[in-house]
């Protein structure tokens, strides 16, 4: 999540919050060139708490963009040195964002723990309800679905009421963790409650997770019409912001929901690009999904 701060500095201002609506509408690289803008007023003016609050701002957005250990340094300097609480939230949250993208699991649940202790001091929910859902996606990623949901609850619970991008990538958490659950009518609430919000604020980039959410919900209870429908969305949007893991796990999804539905020549296909572009030196893969359960391989939110 991207932080502004209050003050005179309007041009800082509207750079900080242009950024921030991009980011959040998942337009990326707009983002990084608005908060590069941002970095150069700030060190213009030789402002130090500014500094630091773009090169966070900027460090949120080159994490997500899969360039986060070039800004782990400067994270770690500012989380040290840094005698402003936000700065050093940001900073906590920044790293741990980094290690769960990368996998680094218990780096990413120590740096989460930070950030949600440094937001509580802060007294601000939104702060709070973030780092609650990055636990929550750092435990579900090991599997952990029950402890996750309860942070995803918790975030939540603490969000502002009012819809918005951060609250309808919760909502597609818990909504996951429902259907694992095989609480589906619940599940299917919160997902679709999640899509209607993003398509609202044409989060483009977000929606490609609970489509494929959906996708398997849908496989779940059998619905295989619907689950490559969405399936299909999710891969065409994946291919168009090159998202390669959600290409990745869409291929799995509609592989599955081909063949479960009978279309085995489908399925064939969705499994032989997944072994050509992912695992091309397993050249039995697509044999072997044909024959198991690709539900129980996959974990959609590791």
């Amino acid at each position: 999540m991207i932080e502004s701060v209050g003050g005179p500095q309007a041009e800082f201002e509207d750079l900080n919050r242009r950024g921030h609506e991009a980011a959040e509408a998942g337009r990326l690289d707009e983002a990084l060139g608005l908060f590069d803008e941002m970095l150069a007023w700030a060190r213009r003016h030789e402002a130090g708490e500014l500094i630091d609050l773009a090169l966070c701002n900027r460090a949120a957005v080159a994490v997500v963009l899969g360039r986060g250990e070039t800004e782990l340094p400067l994270l770690r300097k500012i989380l040290v040195r840094s005698e402003d609480p936000v700065n050093c939230r940001l900073a906590a949250y920044n790293i741990a964002r980094h290690y769960e993208l990368t996998r680094s699991h218990k780096k990413a649940f120590f740096y989460a723990r930070i950030a949600r202790q440094r937001a509580e001091q802060q007294g601000r929910n939104d702060w709070v309800a973030s780092s609650h859902n990055l636990i929550g996606n750092i435990l579900l990623a090991e599997s952990f679905v029950e402890e996750a949901t309860r942070e995803f609850e918790k975030a939540l619970e603490l969000m502002p009421g009012e819809p918005s991008v951060w609250q309808a990538r919760i909502l597609d958490n818990l909504g996951y963790c429902r259907i694992l659950q095989h609480r589906y009518p619940e599940g299917y609430s919160l997902l679709y409650r999640s899509l209607e919000i993003l398509r609202r604020f044409g989060a483009e980039r977000y929606l490609i997770s609970t489509h494929i959410d959906l996708c398997f919900a849908h496989l779940e209870i059998g619905r295989y019409r619907h689950a490559r429908r969405h399936g299909a969305r999710a891969l065409g949007l994946a291919e168009r912001l090159a998202e390669n893991d959600a290409v990745k796990n869409a291929l799995y999804l509609l592989g599955e929901a081909a063949n479960l539905s009978g279309d085995v020549i489908g399925a064939c296909n969705y499994f032989s690009r997944l072994q050509r572009e992912f695992f091309p030196e397993v050249n039995y893969l697509p044999g072997f999904l044909l024959a198991v359960d690709v539900r129980k391989l996959v974990n959609l939110h590791a």
